[in-house]
């Protein structure tokens, strides 16, 4: 999730600020990225690479930079115009320093939200994609891979599979609620 909140930040951020061709170019870029259906990226890069730990990494981080690209563009063009942004440009403030001390730290509420959902879908392809056996192989533990293999006993001992199953259920709406939370929480605008 680091290097997708990394690549999003840079890339949204560039876009936002800039305009122009730039913004046109790195966020087309960003829309066919999305564009690209998710399971056929998947099966393309684990044929090339092969299955692995390091395989899944490379797939989620791929697959999660895109919605933190939107993000951080569309708040760097809604704080971009604000008074305190053209104050400090009208000083001769350089850009970099602009979006990293006024404009990206606007950004945090948004991102948390978006980081938390990314720690979400990270977990479910994960869980999915171990479940096809695609992800993290055996003997590694994993909740998709508890899954399969309680697949053959669902019918005698049906906890082998509601367990696994129940803990990716709570623990992608933990990440959910904790994301809203911190949202609330950061957000001036939101406390009333």
């Amino acid at each position: 999730m680091l290097a997708a909140l990394s690549i999003g930040v840079v890339v949204g951020a560039i876009a936002g600020w800039s305009g122009g061709w730039i913004d046109a170019l790195l966020m087309r870029f960003t829309d066919a990225m999305l564009a690209v259906p998710a399971f056929f990226f998947i099966l393309v890069v684990i044929t090339v690479l092969g299955t692995g730990v390091g395989t899944l990494i490379l797939v989620i981080g791929a697959l999660s930079w895109m919605p933190v690209a939107r993000v951080v563009y569309g708040e760097t063009l809604r704080w971009k115009a604000a008074e305190f942004v053209v104050a400090a440009q009208s000083l001769g403030v350089p850009a970099p320093r602009l979006l990293a001390r006024h404009i990206l730290p606007q950004a945090i509420p948004s991102l948390v939200v978006s980081a938390t959902l990314g720690v979400a879908f990270a977990i479910l392809t994960e869980s999915a994609l171990s479940y096809l056996g695609l992800g993290v192989q055996p003997p590694l533990p994993s909740w998709g891979n508890m899954l399969q293999r309680a697949q053959q006993y669902v019918f005698t001992a049906p906890a082998l599979a509601i367990y696994p199953g129940l803990a990716i259920t709570v623990v992608v709406l933990a990440f959910n609620f904790l994301g809203d939370g911190l949202r609330d929480a950061l957000d001036p605008r939101r406390r009333r």
